[in-house]
C-alpha cells in the first residue's frame, strides 16, 4: 500500500486545477485518453502554455498549465510522456470547483473522512509529500472512468508536543482517524484526479526487470 500511495503522489506532484464551478470527474476532456488538443480545444489555444516547471525534492519537469495568469481558474495536467506530451497522468480541482463525492478544498479531515464513509490512510506531514491521502477502499475509491482521487492535507495547527510530531512527521504512513493526526486539524489543500501510468507493472514497482 506505501510504495502504492507514494507512486500515486509522484504521478500527481504537478498537478492542478480546472476552473469549472461544477463536480468534475473523468470523463470529456478530463477523461484518460484525453489530448493536449483536447485542452485547447475546451480552454481556448492562448490560455494553455506547456514547458518546464517545478517539481517535487528540486526537480524540474515538463506541464501543460491552463489559464496561467487567472490564480483562480489556473490548472495544471501532468503528462506521462513529457517528450511527447501524451498520456494523461492528472490534474487538480479548483477552489471554486467540487470533486467527486463532494470533496472540496478547505475541508476538514473529518468532513472527508465522513464522505469516503470509513478512515483512510495518508502519508506523515512535513516533507514533500506530506499529508498525501490515497484512497483504497470506501465511497472515494474506484472512480468511474479508471481515475483515482488523491488529497493533499495541510496541518492548520503545529504539533502540540514532540511526541505528537514525532507521531505524525516524515515518510510513514498514518491514519485518518488517529488522534495525533485529529489534534493538527488537518484541512484539504489540493484535490488530484489521476490515472495509472500505463506501462508501469507490479514488477517494475518491485525494482525486478
Amino acid at each position: 500500500m506505501f510504495k502504492r500511495l507514494a507512486l500515486i503522489l509522484v504521478a500527481l506532484s504537478l498537478a492542478a486545477t480546472p476552473a469549472l464551478a461544477a463536480e468534475i470527474k473523468c470523463e470529456g476532456v478530463f477523461g484518460k485518453d484525453a489530448t493536449l488538443a483536447d485542452f485547447e480545444k475546451a480552454f481556448g489555444k492562448k490560455n494553455v502554455v506547456t514547458g518546464p516547471v517545478d517539481g517535487p525534492e528540486g526537480t524540474s519537469m515538463i506541464a501543460t498549465t491552463v489559464f496561467p495568469n487567472d490564480p483562480d481558474k489556473m490548472f495544471q495536467v501532468r503528462w506521462w510522456d513529457e517528450e511527447k506530451i501524451a498520456s494523461l497522468a492528472g490534474f487538480s480541482i479548483a477552489k471554486a470547483d467540487t470533486g467527486p463525492g463532494g470533496l472540496k478544498l478547505g475541508m476538514s479531515i473529518d468532513q472527508v473522512e465522513k464522505l469516503n464513509g470509513e478512515p483512510f490512510g495518508l502519508m506523515g506531514f512535513y516533507w514533500d509529500y506530506g499529508g498525501g491521502a490515497g484512497f483504497d477502499t470506501g465511497k472515494l475509491a474506484d472512480q468511474p472512468g479508471g481515475c483515482f482521487v488523491n488529497v493533499q492535507f495541510t496541518p492548520s495547527k503545529e504539533p502540540a508536543t514532540q511526541a505528537i510530531s514525532d507521531a505524525v512527521s516524515g515518510e510513514q504512513f498514518l491514519q485518518s482517524n488517529m488522534p495525533e493526526v485529529r489534534s493538527l486539524e488537518p484541512v484539504v489543500s489540493e484535490i488530484n484526479l489521476g490515472y495509472p501510468d500505463p506501462n508501469y507493472t507490479e514488477d517494475m514497482g518491485d525494482g525486478e526487470t
